[in-house]
């Protein structure tokens, strides 16, 4: 097969169900041992095991380019300053091919040098905070966030953009809503999450116009009111198609799809709007924005660190022994099925787990545990009132009942409620910044 190594381009003839097929591209570090991996120009990856390889010839050697960045385009005072603060995730990024790796791409000229669009909408300040999975991101980050979010404010940034990786990024935004808004403000400015569902190598990407979108946001958006969802916001495709991008709110959002563009969707919530996103990067807000009437916080509420919260989803495989895990944490929150119920009960007296299970939770209450109930249902409301279990839970001590925060909001909010020392139920009841909308019993 001859001895070409990573970087190099290659042709590939390998074996498959359907005949033999022959591919061209980079050949990159094998996804696993014993496997060949190699880069199709299209972006994509192909990976076959050594024995289904017939034929590997060499192409072309790798070459070791110095890239050379272009100055950008000149930057125009007369737009607005907005910061970009970089978490992590592959919205600006550049592979490797020698590795395969996606490494980050991150200072302003190479932001400006990748996507020249952005210089028509702001002058562009950037910070990188990491470069994280966004599946490792805690609380710690959730307040470095804000904190670098609050010097961009004081430095004179109308608006703050925060890429992220796109796992959890609607926990993150949440957690932004609540920190500005949750105790009755409303940020000094515009706060935008994105991302990009599609690595920058591939042609489907949707990170480019998603940036593009975050950035006219960020600078010449409507001014958040920090009550009806926009304190913080998620934008993103709006469909799988290129030109449209979602206004999500941040405090009421979810991502519903692995891979798809249009994975994140309101939750008990609609779009705030959307934004076109034109070939040349222009681009136009679509949006009925109210007017702000909350006083301006002067900095965000910090989240405690140390607050631990035990998630606990309701089924078959619920066990009183869970429930003794909570003595190691500062609250329980209930996954429950339906409108919110736990398997406590045993009509058919074959269940004995059931009633251990009832009797862990009455103790937990009872010794000032605090338990609040969320739904695996993700859309409706939390109603505790309809059937006779539900009734039941709340005579135990479950808190929840009519919340229509969404179940990854709900996680945030206890979070919230326990670092500033609020009383759990009446805050829980409380709409601290459009996370708790009474509008879908409408």
């Amino acid at each position: 097969m001859g001895n070409p190594q990573s970087g190099d381009r290659v042709r590939l003839t390998a074996s498959t169900p359907e005949g033999a097929v022959t591919h061209e591209g980079i050949l990159l570090a094998p996804a696993a041992s014993g496997h060949i991996t190699v880069k199709l120009d299209n972006g994509y990856n192909v990976t076959f095991a050594e024995t289904e390889v017939s034929d590997i010839s060499l192409l072309g050697a790798a070459e070791l380019v110095e890239e050379k960045l272009d100055s950008g385009p000149p930057e125009d005072p007369s737009l607005p300053e907005i910061c970009i603060l970089h978490t992590g995730g592959t919205i600006a990024s550049k592979v490797d091919y020698v590795t395969g790796a996606v490494a980050a791409r991150f200072e302003p000229e190479e932001l400006l040098d990748a996507v020249p669009e952005l210089a028509k909408h702001a002058r562009i300040r950037t910070k990188k905070l990491g470069n994280m999975w966004s599946d490792d991101i805690r609380a710690r980050h959730w307040n470095a966030m804000m904190v670098a979010a609050k010097e961009a404010f004081d430095s004179g940034a109308v608006g703050v953009v925060i890429t992220h990786g796109t796992d959890t990024m609607h926990y993150s935004a949440a957690a932004a809503a609540f920190a500005w808004s949750g105790g009755g403000g409303r940020p000094p400015g515009r706060i935008v999450f994105t991302g990009s569902q599609r690595s920058s190598d591939r042609g489907s990407t949707d990170g480019t116009e998603n940036l593009i979108a975050a950035v006219h946001w960020a600078a010449h958006g409507p001014a958040p009111t920090g009550e009806n969802g926009d304190t913080s916001v998620i934008i993103m495709h709006a469909g799988n198609d290129d030109g449209v991008c979602a206004i999500l709110p941040g405090c009421s959002t979810r991502k519903f799809h692995s891979s798809r563009r249009d994975a994140f969707q309101g939750i008990n919530a609609q779009p705030l709007g959307t934004i076109s996103v034109g070939r040349g990067g222009e681009c136009e807000i679509h949006t009925d924005a109210q007017a702000a009437t909350r006083e301006i916080a002067t900095e965000p509420i910090e989240f405690d660190e140390s607050k631990r919260i035990l998630q606990l989803v309701a089924g078959s495989h619920m066990y009183a022994d869970q429930i003794a895990l909570a003595s190691n944490y500062d609250a329980i929150l209930f996954h429950g099925t339906g409108l919110g119920h736990l398997p406590i009960e045993d009509p058919n007296g074959d269940s004995p787990e059931n009633v251990a299970m009832r009797q862990a939770v009455t103790d937990y209450c009872a010794n000032g545990g605090v338990a609040v109930m969320t739904t695996q249902c993700i859309h409706g409301p939390i109603h505790m009132d309809v059937y006779s279990k539900g009734r039941e839970q709340q005579d135990l001590g479950v808190l929840g009942n009519h919340a229509t925060t969404g179940p990854d909001a709900a996680l945030v909010k206890l979070h919230f409620l326990l670092s500033t020392g609020q009383d759990v139920q009446s805050g829980w009841d409380a709409n601290l910044c459009g996370e708790n909308t009474s509008s879908i019993f409408n």
